[in-house]
């Protein structure tokens, strides 16, 4: 064989690895595409960012996820393969944060970011004493996700870092739950005393004492402060009373109106629509999805192909854009059903809009320059992603 011969061959049989290579790279790149449309559909409320690249014949994973059932059925597709696979996946929690992956947020309100900068979008936000999964730290900020399923950045001076010990500790604590739109708690059991922060609805902290006007109530960072009786609620007490019904629905709803629209909001501080709908049902006992595009897929379907004659109190709408042949339906706005042809949401400010074209109040910008998309029921319909808030501290 010549020389020239020889260098051919070579020559071929490096195309041909490079080519096997490739393919099988690209065969793993479907894999992975597939998986994460199946286990993590939504990116706000799953991560699942794995690539492959090739490495010295073999496939080499790596990104991270922290749902370990995705990467093993992952690792189960890319068996059949004819090429090993280098698994370098990192799982969340990530390990350096050791026992401390439970939170507890701290102040009344906490913003929740896009990325881990003050400048980043906010993506959402987290009341006191809501309790949060943390997945990774990156300098004064950690990764964490909410009992609703999403995920974002939040800096360590919005909630307090906790083991498994201290979590548990804090969940068995007896609780209070404040109930007013707006308040404060105090440095004593006194109006005119300092104040320790101020409160929003469904702010919830551990109970040290009962007195006859006020609770004496601990904040997670170990702050006290009292709170007036008038205004909260045993947390176990609240959980076995609050009643869903339409009316109460209703009723909560309107002490926001007036309330502030703020993107990212979910407080009684400021709201944005899908923000406002959460607090609403929140406040009567139960957690929903955060976002409107999330907020229509679960639920019960109400036919309103005759009008909204069908609806009831309690209902949500969805407005935006429907589908068209290039385009999916884009939801970009929702509001809640309270009767007489009018539904209250956030828009600008909570306000009460009607569906009547010769109402005062009727909504121009969301029943013409956008378009009613559908409406779902909760009540009696509690599909998808729904739980009751006595469920909120299983993060187990």
């Amino acid at each position: 064989m010549t020389k020239h011969l020889q260098l051919t061959l070579i020559a071929a049989f490096v195309l041909l690895f490079a080519a096997c290579s490739s393919s099988r790279t690209r065969q793993a790149e479907q894999i992975i595409r597939n998986t994460k449309d199946h286990w993590a559909p939504d990116s706000r409320t799953a991560l699942f960012s794995i690539e492959a690249h090739p490495q010295n014949g073999k496939i080499l994973l790596s990104g991270e996820t922290n749902l370990p059932s995705a990467k093993q059925a992952l690792l189960d597709s890319l068996s059949g393969i004819d090429a090993g696979v280098i698994d370098s996946i990192h799982v969340l929690p990530d390990k350096a944060l050791g026992d401390s992956i439970y939170g507890l947020v701290n102040n009344s309100v906490s913003n929740f970011r896009s990325k881990p900068s003050h400048a980043a979008q906010l993506a959402t936000q987290a009341i006191l004493g809501m309790p949060l999964r943390v997945l990774k730290q990156k300098g004064e900020w950690y990764l964490v996700q909410t009992p609703d399923d999403y995920i974002a950045w939040t800096n360590i001076g919005g909630f307090r870092l906790m083991n498994k010990g201290e979590y548990d500790k804090w969940v068995a604590a007896p609780k209070i739950i404040y109930l007013e739109t707006i308040g404060n708690a105090y440095r004593e059991p006194s109006k005119n005393s300092l104040k320790t922060s101020d409160l929003v609805a469904g702010n919830v902290l551990a109970l040290d004492n009962t007195l006859d006007n006020y609770y004496k109530v601990r904040y997670p960072d170990g702050r006290t402060g009292y709170v007036p009786r008038s205004e909260a609620m045993p947390f176990d007490q609240w959980k076995k009373s609050v009643e869903l019904s339409r009316s109460n629905l209703v009723k909560t709803a309107k002490t926001m109106v007036g309330s502030p629209y703020l993107w990212g909001g979910t407080s009684t501080k400021g709201l944005d629509c899908s923000g406002f709908t959460k607090t609403i049902f929140f406040m009567n006992g139960w957690i929903i999805p955060r976002d409107a595009s999330q907020q229509v897929s679960a639920g019960k379907p109400i036919d309103t192909s005759d009008g909204f004659d069908n609806l009831k109190p309690g209902d949500l709408l969805f407005f935006g854009h429907p589908a068209t042949d290039s385009t999916p339906e884009r939801v970009v706005h929702v509001g809640m059903w309270i009767g007489n042809n009018e539904y209250i949401h956030s828009s600008g400010n909570v306000h009460i809009s009607s569906v009547d074209p010769k109402a005062d109040n009727f909504d121009k910008v969301h029943l013409k320059q956008e378009h009613f998309l559908e409406a779902r029921r909760y009540l009696g319909g509690k599909r998808g992603n729904i739980m009751n808030v006595a469920q909120m501290y299983d993060l187990h």
